[in-house]
């Protein structure tokens, strides 16, 4: 007898909001359940104490996760000054303290070293994996690792206010796998102090952003199955970088049995004319696109040589 399915073919994102202290695989797990969706995923971890965008797929919008990995992500967050910890966040146990409390005039100037192409060590607690092994795993277990810097980009970092002597609110928009806690903890060391990530906000990844969010406390009132669908983003959503290509009907039954198709010479004009720099997992994407037929997504692929391959075919049926 055939194994029944657990869930319902459910499509698409949702932008949650997610609260503090829970983890970005219990929201998951959360979603999923409320959706009673077959497959879910998410578009990179969220620390439990940060509360802000978290972005979840749903059903075939699972195939897009690893190009919204690749989008800018923007964050507001808390430094509090003279203590640094073990999680450089306030999670972690104390490991130095200091009376040094950096003007704020200081830290912006010291905050432009750290825009554009920089280096950045990750954090001991971490997902970084060590032959094999969560370094926060690691850490955990008082091992202390070894863990090499990684070129990340910030785009854009600023002050943003000093309410306190104490504590100093920061804005940064950055690239893939930037991490907040290193960032204050390299702050810290070039200000000459202490310091540690107090509070932290993600405001957005990619088209994801605080306007398009929902509570989860807000999906846990709606009952109605058909309200619920209301806040699922189309799945293309995390696609917003990428050019979207009109195909006839003609084609889609080629799609989907992974045939690449012929496209005609105003389509390749079109794609041409929104080909921008893209990379996926380190590796060239430039030549990404994704296609439509009356205005639902068919497949993801690339274009070369006047025809477009498909990597990924919907299946939303």
């Amino acid at each position: 007898m055939a194994r029944r399915k657990r869930g319902e073919a459910i499509h698409g994102w949702v932008a949650l909001d997610k609260p503090e202290d829970l983890t970005s695989t219990d929201a998951v797990a959360k979603i999923r359940r409320l959706f009673n969706a077959e497959k879910a995923g998410h578009a990179g971890t969220l620390d439990p104490l940060a509360s802000g965008i978290l972005p979840i797929a749903l059903g075939e919008a699972t195939k897009t996760v690893p190009y919204l990995m690749e989008a800018e992500k923007v964050y507001r967050f808390d430094v509090r000054w003279g203590i640094s910890t073990t999680t450089q966040d306030r999670e972690g146990t104390v490991t130095a303290r200091s009376d040094a409390r950096p003007d704020p005039n200081a830290v912006a100037e010291a905050l432009k070293a750290f825009v554009g192409e920089i280096e950045q060590i990750p954090p001991q607690f971490s997902a970084i994996k060590i032959n094999g092994e969560r370094a926060y795993d690691l850490a955990r277990d008082g091992e202390t690792v070894d863990i090499p810097a990684r070129t990340v980009i910030v785009h854009e970092a600023k002050l943003e206010a000093s309410p306190n002597a104490d504590v100093c609110t920061l804005w940064v928009r950055s690239g893939k796998g930037f991490y907040v806690r290193a960032l204050a903890r390299d702050l810290a060391s070039a200000l000459g102090c202490e310091g540690h990530v107090s509070l932290l906000r993600r405001c957005r990844v990619g088209a994801f952003d605080e306007s398009r969010a929902i509570t989860l406390e807000k999906l846990l009132e709606i009952g109605d199955r058909a309200e619920l669908e209301a806040y699922l983003l189309p799945l293309e959503t995390a696609l917003d970088d990428i050019p979207a290509l009109a195909i006839s009907s003609n084609d889609v039954s080629d799609l989907q049995q992974g045939r690449q198709i012929v496209l005609l010479p105003h389509v390749i004009e079109h794609w041409r004319s929104l080909r921008r720099p893209l990379t996926l997992n380190g590796e060239d994407a430039s030549r990404a696109a994704y296609v439509t037929c009356a205005g639902q997504a068919v497949a993801l692929g690339e274009v070369r040589a006047g025809r477009f391959r498909p990597t990924r075919v919907f299946q939303l049926g």
